[in-house]
């Protein structure tokens, strides 16, 4: 059973999506890259049936609420290889740290110039804060690449306090 299911954030409206048990899809409404074939984004006000968009909604508030570091919902991620690959680095990124494009490419043993190649998997990444493709930034700690958009990539690095947030306030 897939299910979809629109709630507020201090971003702007997140569209969930799961299937079965498990969550497949977080999106900001109207972000780049927003999947075809999903119902019209309209806020819900009736609570989601899925166990898991319940979670997710619950431990994304925390996050916003400065009281969750880390994510403990079930995924399943539709990508190719390298892209599965390239996801699963991000959930290697501490909360409250950075890392260049390059840097993540060396990290799946990669040279450094196979970063666009990773930047293009990173804006590809389907659940937008929990994989945490927005604590990538560029060498020079430009915020490029955010799906969400450069803003919710600059609020989200700022909740979490860590390095880049000195580059923050020059943009």
């Amino acid at each position: 059973m897939i299910e979809c299911h629109v709630a507020p954030s201090p971003l702007g409206p997140i569209l969930y999506r799961a299937e079965d048990d498990c969550l497949t899809g977080l999106f900001f409404v109207g972000q780049k890259h927003f999947p075809a074939g999903l119902p019209e984004p309209a806020l819900s006000d009736t609570a989601p049936r899925a166990r898991v968009i319940a979670e997710a909604r619950d431990q994304i508030g925390e996050y916003f609420a400065g009281a969750r570091r880390e994510f403990s919902i079930a995924l399943r991620l539709g990508g190719t290889a390298f892209q599965q690959q390239v996801w699963e680095a991000l959930r290697r990124i501490p909360f409250g740290d950075a890392w260049t494009y390059g840097d993540l490419a060396r990290r799946l043993g990669l040279p450094a110039s196979a970063s666009r190649a990773v930047g293009g998997a990173n804006g590809r990444n389907p659940v937008a804060i929990i994989v945490p493709c927005h604590r990538v930034i560029g060498v020079d700690g430009e915020l490029t690449g955010y799906a969400g958009g450069v803003e919710r990539k600059r609020h989200l690095l700022t909740l979490e306090g860590g390095p880049g947030r000195e580059q923050l306030a020059l943009f």
